[in-house]
């Protein structure tokens, strides 16, 4: 097996999710970066923490300026949409569209794959952020601001990894064909490191949050499969923006 396809980790599989899950000007070499496809995406929790660490640094800086804290939540959010390009966000309104908004199958995949907007979109993205707005601000309010952007960045990127294992591509081409389908190593390896993660920062909330995260993703599989027949990357980015949102909310249950 060459070290392309091998699915034990390697240490530029780091900035390579970094430099596909996020806007960071990561300096890497694209071919060698992405040769290893799916097999590199055990890293992704760990981009979710760097993104999640990053984000969080954003909040505690306001809040040290005596920004409300309902304020810095929004910041918080604004940073985690600049640092990443949108592209979670651009997923869910395109799944949003897409899945609701065609009667089968060839035109659902064509609506998401349509530049534009619709209400579904706009709707599940007025949702999404008025949601997870409050929900981090009460977070930030009880002192959780840490833990909770880290765990919910790096699970809700974790969350991802069964969606692609158990889901066939619906396309043939895209941004989810060309990273591929990743193996089970991979994505077992990916998964321990989220929870190893949420072990650390915050042992009272792994249960709840392994809970609802398995809970969302299984919901979002079940529903790509029947609506479309696989997955996308906007499939993806859809299933990231709403585990995120529902490990928030159920963050809030702990503190208030």
């Amino acid at each position: 097996m060459t070290d392309t396809a091998a699915p034990t980790p390697r240490l530029r599989d780091i900035p390579a999710a970094l430099g596909l899950l996020s806007r960071l000007p990561i300096p890497i070499d694209p071919a060698r970066a992405t040769a290893r496809g799916a097999q590199a995406v055990w890293a992704y929790p760990v981009a979710g923490l760097v993104l999640g660490g990053l984000a969080a640094a954003v909040t505690q800086s306001a809040l040290w300026l005596g920004i409300p804290a309902m304020l810095a939540a929004a910041l918080a959010l604004i940073s985690l949409v600049i640092l990443t390009g949108a592209m979670h966000e651009d997923g869910l309104a395109d799944t949003a569209d897409g899945l609701w908004g065609g009667w089968d199958a060839p035109r659902r995949l064509e609506i998401m794959k349509d530049s534009r907007i619709g209400v579904y979109g706009v709707m599940a993205l007025v949702g999404s952020f008025a949601l997870r707005w409050h929900a981090l601000g009460l977070l930030i309010v009880a002192g959780a601001t840490w833990p909770a952007m880290l765990l919910t960045a790096s699970l809700s990127r974790a969350a991802m990894l069964p969606v692609m294992t158990r889901l066939p591509h619906a396309r043939a081409t895209g941004l989810s064909r060309s990273v591929g389908s990743p193996d089970n190593i991979p994505t077992l390896i990916g998964l321990a490191i989220a929870l190893a993660a949420t072990l650390i920062l915050w042992p009272a909330a792994a249960l709840p949050l392994l809970v609802v995260g398995t809970l969302v993703t299984f919901a979002v599989i079940a529903i790509a499969r029947a609506k479309i027949g696989g997955q996308t990357g906007d499939i993806l980015g859809a299933t990231q923006n709403l585990t995120e949102t529902a490990l928030l909310i159920t963050l809030t249950t702990l503190v208030t």
